[in-house]
């Protein structure tokens, strides 16, 4: 099986990253309406994005994979991961825009901060996004995150410059959501 199941939700699940997943990667992350919200620069190569892989995969990061038919649909992770202070960054993907817009990011946000607040013993996550990205803004305000700075034109995007806005979450307004409690 190219995937198994690390953490599981009700619709999706997260895997290992797998190596063999370098191509659709690419190709992913060299589309601009994907890569615009995530503020990397393209990937140019299939090694380059092994190499990625390779380097983390490291129980921080994971394929987005749907339960019922085993496909691919994006990844997320934590990163700056510090377990003395127990702090991480998190950020997410989903590229394939067959599978945007269903409420598959939501879960997977949801499935990465209960692994990382219950397993990993994580007590603040912050993501990062940019002020144009309503869409994901709305979305981690609904699963709890809270505004904590702005970083003014920040940003260089579609000829424009945009705000970075700062988000974070304590593990104890995560475990007050009784939506996020998970039973494995």
């Amino acid at each position: 099986m190219k995937y198994f199941e690390v953490v599981k939700g009700d619709r999706l699940y997260l895997s290992p990253l797998n190596i063999n997943d370098a191509e659709l990667y690419v190709k992913w992350l060299t589309d601009k309406e994907i890569t615009q919200y995530l503020g990397n620069r393209p990937v140019l190569d299939v090694e380059t994005e092994r190499e990625w892989i390779r380097k983390n995969n490291n129980g921080y990061c994971f394929a987005i994979v749907l339960r019922d038919s085993d496909k691919l649909i994006g990844n997320c992770g934590f990163t700056n991961v510090d377990m003395v202070d127990r702090t991480a960054e998190i950020g997410i993907f989903i590229g394939d825009k067959e599978e945007q817009n269903k409420g598959y990011g939501r879960e997977a946000m949801k499935i990465l901060l209960n692994y990382g607040f219950n397993t990993l013993g994580l007590n603040n996550v912050m993501l990062k996004v940019y002020s144009f990205n309503e869409k994901a803004i709305r979305t981690y305000k609904k699963l709890g995150f809270k505004t904590f700075g702005v970083r003014r034109n920040s940003h260089y995007a579609n000829g424009l410059m945009h705000d970075t806005i700062y988000m974070d979450m304590l593990r104890d307004e995560f475990n007050e959501i009784e939506d996020f409690i998970f039973i494995p």
